[in-house]
């Protein structure tokens, strides 16, 4: 081969690989809808199967204590949608936020927001503004129609909450499929048609958001024989919810072999986690305490996993605190995007790569707001008739705060020590509980979170 005619093939190759390394990666967001922390094996369970998620995860980085930025559905997907606090955007909970007994509310809860204001630019809308294809596969739950907040495409999204069933007639989900198609095969089945048919010099943002394993508890029969003698594991015990979960995990590995079929796997930028923790009565989050609905560490605290091949270092795990909201900013940095949105989050962009603590990152509060009450109590939370009172929470390192507007009564946890917040120390730091509880204040007042106060004439608790 001729000098010159080496020069240009060495030239041609050095171009391209500069444009491969200088394309910006696909975006995939795997919600898994009300998996507990606990409920996949990469977090340790042992009754659960999830074989495809643990082999996934193992090539990026663990967050052992990521977070949900509220304990359940909505709220927690308007935050990571808006990439703003609970407060700013008004969805507190799902549906009515005065749920329970009237006789059994003190105070009377703030209205709840139900669909999230197009005011708010969502995530999906800046990556569209920035050149990505955009896509919603699954669970919305924040109003009508997910197109008109940024996607491009709409999988099955709507108002809804849950499926009426997962086997068809949907009623409430409004996807056509083969007769008796389980809807998180269906909705799969959509989704890989949906990366297959990607244009190729486009980046995409692919937020598949699984109605799965929310309730209803419904089997998947082909999968019953792995669980029906399978010994329970730190109550861990739910054989038709131990089918939904493997289901799920089967169906992520239908989409990493499309993803890969279509030569864009290694280019995807993948985060996996779920909306809150685990439905206590369904699943357990042992050790910590409570479940989904409740800011206890087992209705707030989810599994979490970032994979970047080439920039996420595989097989890491972290401690550093993080939650849903930095989505929204580290995706942005991914991108190589700008959006005018003021976040109330943090790009996690550096650390991924890095590992170096920042100290915006180590120092920063998480802060969860919840006027409101939600029914359906157990031993795990703070009575057995609510999992949530009105109240507020906040973690700042290893302590964790709770204060509740009823009686104004306050718990303090260092949870290095008590991940289980078993033992409240609130009486024993007076002067951490005093430092904690001013800087929710502070945050109160930069939400403008509404005032509750007001008491509910119905109440008969104190009579």
């Amino acid at each position: 081969m001729k000098l010159s005619l080496k020069i240009a093939v060495i030239l041609c190759f050095t171009l391209n690989l500069a444009l491969a390394q200088n394309k910006r990666p696909n975006i995939l967001i795997i919600l898994v809808d009300d998996m507990g922390w606990r409920d996949v094996g990469f977090m340790g369970s042992q009754f659960y199967e999830t074989p495809v998620i643990d082999s996934l995860v193992r090539q990026g980085m663990v967050f052992t204590n990521g977070y949900a930025s509220a304990a359940n559905c909505a709220p927690s997907r308007a935050c990571l949608m808006s990439g703003k606090w609970m407060p700013r955007h008004g969805i507190y909970t799902v549906g009515n936020s005065d749920r329970g007994k009237s006789a059994d509310r003190k105070l009377v809860p703030v209205a709840n927001t139900l669909t999230l204001d197009p005011k708010f630019k969502t995530l999906a809308q800046s990556l569209k503004e920035n050149g990505y294809h955009t896509c919603l596969a699954g669970k919305w739950h924040l109003s009508d129609d997910p197109t008109q907040y940024g996607f491009d495409m709409n999988i099955g999204g709507s108002h809804a909450g849950s499926p009426a069933s997962y086997y068809p007639p949907y009623k409430n989900i409004k996807l056509q499929g083969p007769e008796n198609r389980y809807l998180t095969d269906l909705v799969m089945d959509k989704t890989i048609d949906y990366v297959k048919n990607a244009v190729e010099d486009q980046p995409f943002f692919l937020y598949y958001a699984s109605y799965a394993v929310h309730t209803p508890i419904q089997k998947v029969d082909s999968l019953m024989y792995r669980f029906e003698n399978k010994k329970a594991w730190q109550g861990q015990s739910n054989k038709a919810y131990a089918t939904m979960v493997s289901n799920e995990d089967h169906n992520i590995g239908r989409l990493l072999t499309a993803l890969k079929a279509k030569g864009v796997l290694d280019n995807t930028f993948i985060i996996f986690t779920s909306d809150n923790g685990g439905l206590n009565q369904v699943t357990f989050q042992h050790p910590l305490r409570a479940g989904k609905g409740s800011y206890f560490e087992g209705g707030i605290r989810v599994p979490t996993a970032f994979i970047w091949k080439g920039k996420v270092k595989a097989g890491t795990h972290s401690d550093l605190p993080v939650t849903n909201l930095d989505f929204y900013p580290t995706l942005m940095e991914v991108a190589k995007a700008t959006t005018t949105e003021k976040l109330d989050g943090h790009s996690l962009y550096r650390y991924l790569q890095t590992q170096k603590r920042e100290a915006v990152l180590v120092d920063r509060p998480l802060y969860w707001y919840f006027p409101i009450y939600l029914e359906g109590g157990n031993q795990e939370s703070n009575d057995p008739v609510f999992r949530t009172r009105p109240g507020e929470a906040l973690r700042k390192g290893n302590w964790k705060l709770h204060h509740y507007f009823e009686d104004n009564s306050l718990q303090l946890y260092n949870l290095k020590d008590d991940v289980g917040e078993r033992n409240n120390v609130a009486e024993k730091f007076p002067q951490k509980t005093k430092e904690l509880l001013e800087l929710l204040k502070q945050l109160d007042q930069k939400t403008k979170a509404p005032v509750v106060t007001e008491l509910n004439p119905g109440y008969k608790g104190d009579k």
